[in-house]
Order: C-alpha cells, then structure tokens, then sequence
C-alpha cells in the first residue's frame, strides 16, 4: 500500500489529534468522505469478474491468496466486501501508529461499507485458457486493496492470484492453530472435519525496532514473499492439473471447475511498491514466470548482486511525485541492451494512485492523506492497466487486441512521461 509508511503515517498523525479531541470537527471528517459516487472502478473487459478466497494448508507457511477470474454473472450474486473484516482495520491502525478503538471507527465509517468489483465465489466461466498473474501487496496492504487492478486483469480473461504476505509486511493477515499443540503435526491440510479443530490466528504488522538493520529485515521479508509468490504459482499448477485441493477457508466455489482452465506457459507477476521489489525478486529466483511489471517500486530492499540474475522484462510503472533519484538509480542497474526494459511515469499521479484508497476517498481528504494526486484516479489507473495489458501481450504472446495499446509502454499520452520525470536519470530504460 504504502512506500515504508511514512506519507499516509504522517498525515492520519497529524488528522488523528484534531478529530480525537473535536467531536465535532472529526464528523466534518468523515462527512467529507461521505460522497455517493464513490466506487471502485469495476473491469471493463468482456468478462464478468468473480473472486474467491484460497488458503492451502492452514500454518502461516501455507498458500493464502484472492482469487480473481472470469465468471459466469448469475441473478442475485453479490459482490464482496471491500475490507473482509475489521481486523485488517487493527492491522492499518498499527501499521498507521494511531490508537485501534479511534482509528476502526474511522476506517469502519470511510471504507467499511464498501464493495470490490468482483462477485463472491461465482462460477468461472471463460472460452479459452487464462494466462495467470500473480499480484504482490506493498508494506501495509493485504490481498483486498489491489481489486481495481485485479478485477481489470480478470474482466480481461486472466486469472489473478492476489497474495496475502505473511512476511509481517501485511497490516494484517491470518492463519490456523489446531486447538491444542498436540494435534499440529498430525493436521491434514484443511478437510472440513479439520476445520472444526483449527482456531483463527492474526498475524499484524511488525514495525521497525529501534536499532534494528532495515535493509536486512526489509531483504528477508522480499525473500519471503517472492517465495509466497512461487508458492502461489504452484498451487495453481497443481489446481490446474486436477488435483483434488482442499480449502481451509469456507467457501463455496467449486475449484475442480479450474482444471486446465490455465495457460500456464503465460504466467507473469506483478506488484506495488514493496510488491514492485517482490516482482524483481521473484523473477530472479523462478524463470515460470515470464515478465514483470512493477508499479511505483520501493527498491531499497533488494540486493542489487541478484540483477544480472534477472533475465526476463520488466516494465516499471511509476507516479509522478514518489521516485527519488536514488531509488531510480537502482532500477537503472536492471538496465540492459539485450532484455527489454521499459519505464513510464504517470503525470500528477502519486504512491497511493495504484491502491483502491484513492477511489473511496473524498477529494479533499484524498488530497490531504496524498493519497490522491493532480490526476483523475480512474484515468491513472486505466492508463496504467492498459500499458500493463499492452506489455502483457508483447511478452507472453498473447493473440489479444490489447497491442492497440502498445503507445503507452513508450509513453506516448499527454498523461504519461517515457521514462522518468527526474533529470538525476536519463538512461535507455
């Protein structure tokens, strides 16, 4: 969600005192969000969307992501809720240092009501073999918060596997105890008779310790998740194969119904900030997947030794306002002459242009938490979908219209900049 916190932090600080100690002024605040038209934009491929919940094997070792695929639109399906529960809104209080009991008031009344563009556990339905993504949360997100980005990819006929980090980079996620520790090592992976035994356990954001090397704790956690990642990618396989899966979660979408629904010859990862690090990664440690693109990217935590290990294409994505030239000067070490690399900047777009926040926040608010920019949100993220899309196709070899689209990896729009906005970098990128 965030680059390291800092930008949104300092903000809900700074609003956190004045709405706690004036009744009045903090029902200003939240009547400042309160504008009807706020939605999170939905896909607008030709296929609906729909999305279920995935957890193999129950410990915090195990497979936990959002699945999001083309559906079959029954009469009477529901859309899922935005945030599935209020205890990601704890994880965001932490991951924002304000007090819980405040902060989920707040965050209940701006976002909790909210829908995502999807369609809880609908039937998928698609004529031909999805090429599969897997999408990576940045530092303080989890699985939910990407559903614009997710539900587009979807509507046009991928399958998106949304991963939930247990890295402790996520504001919050879950996980299963068995009721007694005795039990732990003779659970099977999650039939519904092991449900009945298997307790809830909240894993939230760790902050930063005093004294604590961040680059060591920031590169393990970057480990970590590209290998959630690749972990994601082999359940699919295994989904795609037919193996019979069991779901810790209970849902009800039939999973069987995925066999060799895949192209798994055409799979790429993409991801946000520290999802834009786990993208590199990623790459680096399984060539399965074929291409990135990485959206804003936080480079600080890689090791820049891996880079000539990298030896697919990557597109980064960036706002306008975050890159710094230290940060670019990184990505400028993944250049090459041989692998295409290509990098475009959104004009007026910020951080948090990419998260689905800067759809459910009112204009003055979302100027105010920066987690609005200059830009209209629904033009930055088409635009940024689109060049993605464009990308996509010229990599995995897709045979969809989506190259009509292809001026936007070079920056080609009144909107965009190739390349990047800040003079410190000029490179062939």
């Amino acid at each position: 969600m965030l680059s390291h916190g800092g930008i949104v932090r300092l903000t809900v600080k700074r609003i956190y005192p004045w709405a706690r100690t004036e009744q009045k002024k903090y029902s200003l605040f939240i009547m400042g969000n309160s504008c009807n038209h706020l939605r999170i934009p939905p896909g607008k491929g030709p296929n609906s969307v729909g999305c279920t919940d995935f957890m193999m094997d129950h410990t915090a070792q195990g497979s936990f992501f959002r699945l999001y695929y083309p559906c079959q639109e029954l009469e009477g399906a529901e859309k899922t809720d935005w945030i599935p529960s209020m205890e990601y809104f704890h994880g965001l209080a932490i991951f924002m240092k304000m007090n819980r009991v405040f902060s989920e008031r707040i965050f209940n009344s701006l976002y909790g009501s909210f829908k995502a563009p999807a369609l809880l556990d609908a039937p998928f339905k698609c004529d031909e073999k999805c090429p599969v993504i897997v999408f990576s949360h940045g530092l303080g997100a989890f699985r939910t918060l990407y559903s614009a980005i997710c539900s587009e990819l979807a509507s046009q006929g991928f399958i998106v596997a949304s991963v939930e980090h247990r890295d402790q980079s996520a504001s919050a996620t879950f996980y299963f105890k068995t009721e007694s520790e005795g039990e732990a090592e003779n659970q099977a992976e999650g039939s519904a008779s092991d449900r009945e035994h298997l307790v809830k356990e909240w894993m939230y954001y760790e902050p930063l310790q005093h004294g604590v090397d961040e680059f060591k704790l920031r590169n393990n956690q970057v480990k970590q998740r590209a290998d959630e990642c690749i972990l994601a990618l082999e359940k699919l396989t295994e989904i795609n194969s037919g193996i019979e899966v069991q779901n810790v979660l209970p849902t009800q979408f039939d999973w069987a119904s995925l066999k060799n629904s895949m192209d798994l010859c055409k799979t790429a990862i993409i991801g946000h900030s520290f999802g834009g690090a786990t993208v590199i990664e990623t790459l680096c440690k399984e060539v399965k997947f074929k291409c990135g693109v990485a959206l804003d990217t936080w480079m600080f935590p890689l090791d820049k030794q891996i880079f000539p290990q990298v030896k697919q294409p990557i597109f980064f994505i960036n706002s306008e306002t975050f890159q710094s030239g230290e940060n670019l000067s990184i990505m400028q070490k993944l250049d090459s002459a041989v692998i295409p690399r290509k990098m475009i900047t959104i004009k007026g777009a910020v951080h948090q242009s990419f998260p689905d926040f800067t759809f459910l926040t009112g204009s003055w608010i979302g100027k105010l938490m920066k987690l609005k920019g200059d830009i209209d949100p629904d033009v930055a993220i088409d635009l940024s979908n689109r060049a993605t899309l464009a990308f996509l196709q010229r990599h995995l070899g897709l045979e969809k219209n989506f190259n009509q689209w292809d001026h936007l990896i070079n920056g080609e729009d009144k909107d965009l900049i190739p390349g990047t906005n800040t003079t410190f970098l000029q490179s062939s990128i």
